[in-house]
């Protein structure tokens, strides 16, 4: 019995799935996106400690150890073994001297001793590499089995049944195209057969015009099918896309800390090869089955024999190319993390380049891309080998085929066995025949490549929203605005990663300012996240009144906060529409307020087109301070119940922030604010400070109260306010 072998399905997926495959070799499913959960897994991947602690958790007995290869040996395998530095692989065998390994990137493989000691040992002194031994416990028996993330094709069938018109006219063409296609060769045996034989030239202009009439008729249908299978494709197209878009948003936002760009990039390239499949492959491969049947069975009528070996000959063509289908999943795989890889490089080259020319490191970062580009290229010549070993194989037998089906054709015209009419009609029947045969093996690998788009797709349609429908959430804030939190504990994604907030204790009135400040990584933006519902707290309650956080609707407590995050981000769109997010029809005097509190007017008008001058990064740069401003326009347009300003005017000039933080201090009358900050003058009228150190809170007051004491915030501030010594 093989080895079970799962792919990973993007760059970071490996521990999860080296989990996933030993778990499944004892006999137990588990689904990756339980495994990623349990892993702790987080945009750099995992670590040995994840995986050991995941491991644990389902009921395997785990132990880290850092051995050399004769030690390897007598260890229990199925093991997990951490490679190339960057990598983690499955080792299931050792025999004679060669080494058996499930790579979650490129399948099962074998290696012969030397390469698989350069390739596993970390430390080249000791000649030791690291390895996490597993053993399951009866604990692992008692787990409660889940099932596979099944490819689901049904949910792709709906995309058709949704233009069944269409299809069915569609399917009507094909039909009547491939009963054109049927009279044909009997028209060319009565040309040779009647019309040459006796000398009947009226006869043969009959027959041509009936041919040339057939032609018509044929490319006609080809013509319309192709508008109809052009209106299909396009719609399915924007259909899958627009179903994953929605169901990308509707995904928490701490999935997307956890996903590369490219990777998610390249998903969406993924659909374009199952709408390819859906629209294109399956339904003329349908019709070309339709044809191979009927014009096997007119073969067969004209000689057995010519039949018989174009059956043989067939099946053997036919397994020739399946015998590849193996390989080629696998170097799918590699083309996706190769390509995602590209993605990624080529965003981060564009979008970084200021950084990449200020620092001098252009040299350095067009070698990283070109490594990726040598990369691709090695890649593209394994694929090219493989197809060249494919075609080659395939042409031969069906090359093969023809020059066989000829002899035997001409040898039954000698011996009176079949007329020279019926030999162009068998040699015609035979041209008809190899088509469909192409389009099977055709399907056969669009099938694959479709299967295993949909499994990438599947995986992000089977998360769970970040709005479960089966939930009941509250569509209204309470009266009481005030949040509460209550011995709050939180640590990042990621085994072993400290908690970053623990026993958090603190409260924010309704209609107050408070303010977070503290030494960078103290915790004051994660505060600031969890209250907007990035992330949920491993320990304690976020109470908004008395209620519950996290039983008031996303879009509910969204909708009531106005927020300007260190990374807003800036729209490729108008001004305007970069204030105004989410309404089609900004409100004019909203607009003009939260111009105005944002100190922002100056700016505008003198751009030659106003509100309407397009900023981002397709439009026209701005400075930091001008996006800060323009980010703060964004949440006084809300017009919320909630304000959290995250180093909100860091990047203003004194003047500016002067004027914004007068004008806010009217807007925030009678709202519930948060402000982070490093720039202590932001914070100095606040009703409270908060000082964080280290995730702990550890002094709390107004101003002059925490200055008068003289500690942690009067050290804070006593540089930027010249309070003296």
């Amino acid at each position: 019995m093989p080895f079970p072998i799962y792919k990973q399905p993007d760059q970071m997926d490996c521990g999860p799935t080296c989990l996933r495959m030993i778990a499944k070799y004892y006999g137990r499913n588990f689904k990756l996106q339980t495994l990623r959960r349990l892993c702790e897994i987080n945009k750099e991947g995992v670590s040995l400690l994840g995986i050991s602690d995941a491991s644990e958790k389902i009921g395997f007995r785990s132990i880290g150890v850092k051995l050399n290869a004769e030690q390897l040996k007598e260890a229990e395998l199925p093991c997990i073994l951490h490679w190339r530095q960057n990598h983690f692989v499955v080792l299931y065998k050792i025999k004679k001297h060669k080494y058996y390994l499930a790579d979650p990137a490129a399948g099962l493989i074998t290696l012969s001793e030397e390469d698989f000691k350069r390739n596993w040992q970390s430390d080249t002194e000791s000649m030791e590499g690291i390895a996490l031994l597993l053993s399951p416990t009866p604990q692992f028996y008692e787990q409660e089995e889940e099932k596979g993330s099944e490819v689901r094709w049904s949910f792709l069938l709906r995309y058709l049944i949704t233009y069944r018109k269409l299809v069915i006219q569609l399917l009507f063409g094909l039909g009547i195209g491939s009963l054109l296609q049927l009279i044909t060769p009997f028209l060319t045996q009565s040309i040779v057969d009647i019309g040459i034989n006796t000398r009947n030239l009226n006869f043969i202009y009959i027959i041509l015009f009936a041919q040339t009439a057939l032609i018509i008729g044929r490319v006609s249908v080809d013509f319309i099918r192709s508008w109809i299978l052009l209106h299909i494709s396009t719609r399915v197209n924007v259909s899958i896309l627009t179903d994953f878009l929605i169901k990308l948003m509707k995904l928490p936002m701490s999935f997307f800390d956890t996903k590369m760009t490219g990777d998610i990039l390249q998903r969406m390239s993924d659909q374009k090869r199952i709408e390819s499949f859906l629209t294109g492959s399956t339904l003329s491969t349908l019709f070309s089955m339709f044809n191979l049947l009927v014009f096997s069975i007119v073969l067969a009528y004209y000689n057995a024999t010519i039949f018989f070996v174009f059956a043989v000959s067939s099946g053997l063509y036919t397994a020739w190319i399946v015998i590849f289908l193996k390989r080629r999943r696998a170097l799918n795989y590699k083309s996706f993390e190769i390509s995602a890889k590209n993605q990624s490089s080529i965003v981060q080259l564009i979008s970084g380049m200021q950084e990449i020319k200020l620092n001098n490191c252009e040299q350095q970062k067009r070698w990283e891309w070109e490594h990726i580009q040598a990369r691709l290229f090695k890649f593209s010549v394994k694929t090219l080998a493989l197809n060249q070993y494919q075609q080659g194989g395939a042409t031969f037998i069906n090359e093969g085929k023809n020059i066989l089906i000829t002899f035997l054709s001409a040898q039954a015209v000698i011996n009176g066995n079949l007329t020279l009419g019926a030999m162009v009609a068998v040699q015609y029947i035979v041209g008809q025949l190899s088509s469909p045969i192409e389009q099977l093996l055709g399907f056969i690998q669009g099938f694959q490549d479709a299967k295993i788009s949909l499994e990438r797709l599947n995986e992000i349609h089977q998360m769970e929203d970040e709005e479960p429908v089966d939930k009941e959430w509250s569509h209204s804030l309470p009266e009481n605005k005030s949040l509460s939190l209550s011995n709050l504990t939180f640590r990042y994604p990621g085994a072993g990663n400290e908690p970053v907030l623990e026993n958090i204790d603190m409260v924010i009135p309704q209609g107050k300012t408070t303010a977070i400040v503290g030494m960078s990584g103290s915790g004051k933006t994660t505060i600031l996240k969890l209250l907007l519902r990035f992330y949920e707290p491993q320990n304690g309650d976020i109470k908004v009144g008395g209620q519950q956080i996290g039983n008031i609707a996303f879009k509910t407590w969204r909708s009531g906060c106005g927020v300007v995050m260190q990374d807003g981000f800036i729209f490729s769109d108008t001004i305007e529409r970069n204030i105004a997010v989410g309404d089609d029809y900004p409100d004019k005097a909203k607009l003009r307020h939260a111009i105005e509190i944002a100190n922002i007017q100056d700016f505008i008008d003198g751009l030659p087109l106003g509100l309407n001058t397009k900023i981002g990064s397709e439009g026209n740069g701005i400075s930091q301070g001008q996006r800060q401003r323009m980010l703060i326009a964004r949440a006084v347009y809300k017009d919320p119940h909630y304000i959290f300003f995250d180093e909100a005017t860091n990047a203003l000039d004194s003047n500016n922030e002067r004027v914004i933080m007068d004008n806010l201090h009217q807007f925030f009358e009678g709202r519930t604010v948060l402000i982070v900050a490093h720039r202590l003058s932001t914070v100095s009228n606040a009703d409270n400070i908060i000082v964080l150190d280290k995730g702990h809170i550890i002094e709390q007051g107004t101003h002059h109260e925490l200055t008068a004491l003289r500690g942690d915030y009067y050290r804070l501030v006593k540089n930027q306010l010249e309070l003296g010594t």
